[in-house]
């Protein structure tokens, strides 16, 4: 037996290397980490339970049987983060640059159907250089297994991944439907077709880092949700992430004490709404002086900036916040904002994460551009997310609030359980210079004094329509609240809220405006 356990060793001190010393040296030199050294970080210590550690691929095509290296490419099993279990899969460059073959999505398969059995999440550190092109439609298949459990996994198990080096062509799509996407500023890229194929069709000239790097993907196409500075940032960023969520879709996300007082006013409220109702202000010290703590967990910070979301907590329980940013096109709702703010209501919708919305919208982005790229399907994407949404909603509005963008962000209309409203909310069709221009028309070009007449006409409107009252009259706000009771207002909501229960019409699925 003792000569059995030293083979067993040997094999296993092998696995460990990976693809060798230089490799995984020059895996150093680009300032990555290797696959089993970002377990070590992700993970708590000491927590991670390795398997298929022995596993080789078995082709023999071009090659292949003379190198068959343990492992296959990549490292796969379970582990904790904060003491909760997690299944995971981290590719290893080192071995046929962590290429997907048979055996490595085997592997990866294998991990997915453990965490989607156990209620686990599921987390993807990639570095790979593609499909193995060796093995042919084999490998492609592979791929297509993945996508297929990354889709029914959806909604059932959290999924993160983490794109830590190149990561193109379909090996793209299986982070393209997990939940969150963290990429690393200046060593990981993800596109579908490359620089030199990009050449080769448009003739464009252009680098892997402008094509598909982080900062490409975390500002203009918002395919990352997070753009880490090296990483040990990205993998932390992932520790923090999952701190806010169940395991699973039959949990309630975590809670955690807090020293901060659920009573605490905050009278510094009152002074952040501007008096002139068109200069901006920051949402987010709105969100800041409300949160447990001011910690407010920002997701797609850099992406369609008028528009906020992300996750914090309140008497230390998870919530998503979605909120308009008047310091960005005035918070207005456009394609882009619209997309980011669907997609983050309808992942808390999936994971039991109460929604907090900030309201301050003054309507849709006007423009022949948005009309052409659809801003009526995509803007309805957002007001199908808030109307499917079961979990509690809560939403507060600190100044505008007009026309149809008034109906899409939560309002009571469309199943929002508690609406709040400060003095300062402006309720209405639209702002009263507008209304004024179409409501009295006539009597502004028929007027010999007209600037005189229209400003009087607009200060009417304004103390009739301009404020939050006839829809506190009618139930629309179920409040009028001070700024500063904000957050023991919204405590104590959530808390009435948390056995709600409310179910949408028996269906397959309904049918989204993709």
């Amino acid at each position: 037996m003792d000569k059995k356990v030293e083979v067993l060793r040997k094999l296993k001190q092998e696995a460990l290397l990976g693809g060798g010393e230089k490799r995984i040296e020059a895996q150093h030199k680009k300032g990555k980490l290797t696959a089993r050294e970002r377990l070590e970080l992700l993970l708590d210590e000491n927590s991670f339970e390795e398997l298929d550690m022995l596993a080789r691929h078995r082709s023999n095509a071009f090659g292949l049987a003379k190198e068959r290296p343990l492992g296959d490419g990549v490292v796969t099993g379970y582990g904790l983060i904060d003491g909760r279990p997690v299944y995971v899969f981290s590719q290893d460059f080192t071995v046929f640059g962590g290429s997907l073959s048979e055996v490595h999505a085997e592997k990866i398969v294998k991990i997915m159907k453990m965490a989607l059995k156990n209620g686990v999440p599921i987390i993807g550190l990639n570095d790979s250089g593609g499909a193995r092109i060796q093995e042919g439609v084999v490998s492609l298949g592979g791929y297509a297994d993945i996508f297929l459990l990354n889709t029914l996994a959806s909604g059932v198990i959290p999924q993160i991944s983490a794109v830590m080096g190149p990561c193109a062509g379909g090996a793209v799509y299986s982070p393209a439907i997990t939940d969150f996407i963290l990429m690393v500023k200046n060593t990981s890229y993800m596109f579908v077709t490359g620089p030199n194929v990009v050449k080769t069709v448009t003739h464009e000239t252009i680098t892997s880092e402008e094509l598909g790097g982080a900062q490409t993907h975390a500002t203009k196409s918002g395919v990352a949700h997070f753009a880490a500075d090296n990483e040990l940032d990205c993998l932390m960023k992932i520790r923090k992430l999952l701190s806010f969520m169940p395991l699973n879709n039959m949990e309630d996300p975590p809670s955690i004490p807090s020293d901060d007082p659920p009573d605490r006013c905050e009278s510094a409220l009152r002074s952040i709404i501007p008096d002139n109702p068109n200069k901006p202000y920051d949402i987010k010290e709105v969100i800041r002086l409300v949160v447990d703590e001011g910690d407010f967990f920002e997701v797609h910070e850099e992406y369609a900036q008028n528009m906020v979301v992300g996750f914090a907590r309140l008497g230390g329980r998870s919530i998503g916040i979605v909120a308009n940013q008047p310091a960005v096109l005035a918070g207005v709702l456009d394609i882009d904002s619209s997309l980011k703010g669907a997609r983050f209501v309808r992942y808390c919708d999936a994971f039991n994460i109460p929604l907090v919305v900030f309201e301050d919208v003054p309507g849709f982005l006007p423009g022949s551009e948005q009309e052409w790229r659809g801003i009526i399907k995509h803007g309805a994407k957002l007001l199908y997310a808030f109307c499917e949404a079961t979990v509690p909603k809560v939403t507060v509005i600190t100044r505008k609030a007009y026309g149809g963008a008034y109906d899409v962000m939560n309002s009571k209309h469309v199943r929002g359980d508690i609406n709040f409203a400060w003095p300062s909310a402006e309720i209405a069709v639209m702002g009263a210079k507008g209304a004024v221009e179409i409501i009295f028309k006539k009597e502004i070009e028929s007027s010999s004094d007209q600037a005189k007449t229209q400003e009087e006409l607009v200060a009417e409107y304004t103390e009739k329509f301009a404020n939050p009252f006839e829809a506190a009259e009618r139930g629309y706000v179920d409040d009028v609240i001070e700024p500063d009771l904000t957050r023991p207002k919204l405590i104590r909501a959530l808390k009435m809220l948390e056995n709600k229960v409310d179910q949408n019409p028996r269906k397959k699925h309904g049918n989204i405006p993709l």
